[in-house]
């Protein structure tokens, strides 16, 4: 592996950093600037049948509550809305607000009285805790600048037995993707378990689930994953 978990050198520098991070592990990594709120086009992603696909692996059922985080104009938004149905709930968050702003006119020109919209911040996903049964974060974890103050503020809003599914690509983070193994590991070190992994070119790229196990792990406990040059893929 080209990965390992563990305390690295003290890093004083915490320039740049939005302070409510700074009590977190900065990240061993490049990241992918912000890209365009539309992933493709929506007719190309349902001639592959990518959502349905997702849906189903993530067993979106009638009645859930989800949150979409990242979801840009709404791919994934409108399509989770339908599958939870009237008595389901979708959050729609994003950090880019001309997305959520185009997002909302979707929303209510379609009439999804199921659907609410909210923005977040790039180190916290400003979720309600205890409200989800699935959280969703597709082709946008490697654009996350404070992973492990995201992820240990996003743990809360899980109900028990809830999954965390993230769908993106295995190429380096400062080219739009993640390698799966340092995916695994950052989920790792705020006290996730991952539960399932598949390859599926209908999603360009994998889908990735996990659960929180155990408890949170305090912020200065947290020991941050170091990547070699060229980690090793998952297997």
């Amino acid at each position: 592996m080209g990965l390992l978990a563990g305390c690295g050198a003290k890093q004083d520098d915490q320039s740049g950093r939005p302070a409510t991070a700074r009590a977190f592990p900065r990240p061993d990594r490049p990241v992918s600037q912000a890209g365009q709120t539309a992933f493709s086009t929506e007719v190309q992603r349902d001639s592959v049948n990518e959502a349905q696909t997702v849906m189903d692996l993530a067993d979106i059922r009638e009645g859930m509550t989800v949150a979409d985080i990242g979801a840009g104009e709404g791919y994934y938004t409108v399509r989770l809305a339908m599958r939870v149905g009237k008595k389901g709930r979708v959050l729609a968050q994003d950090i880019d607000a001309p997305a959520l702003h185009r997002l909302g006119e979707r929303v209510e020109r379609e009439r999804f009285d199921n659907v609410s919209i909210k923005p977040g911040a790039i180190d916290d996903p400003r979720l309600p805790q205890a409200s989800f049964d699935r959280i969703f974060m597709v082709h946008m974890y490697h654009e996350v600048t404070e992973p492990y103050a995201f992820l240990w503020r996003l743990r809360p809003a899980l109900r028990p037995g809830a999954r965390v599914i993230v769908v993106d690509t295995d190429r380096p983070t400062g080219q739009h993707g993640i390698p799966p193994s340092l995916l695994f590991c950052e989920f790792s070190a705020v006290g996730f378990r991952l539960t399932q992994f598949i390859r599926k070119p209908e999603m360009q790229g994998y889908y990735a689930q996990f659960e929180a196990v155990g408890d949170r792990p305090a912020p200065e406990a947290i020991k941050p994953c170091r990547q070699a040059d060229k980690p090793a893929a998952a297997r």
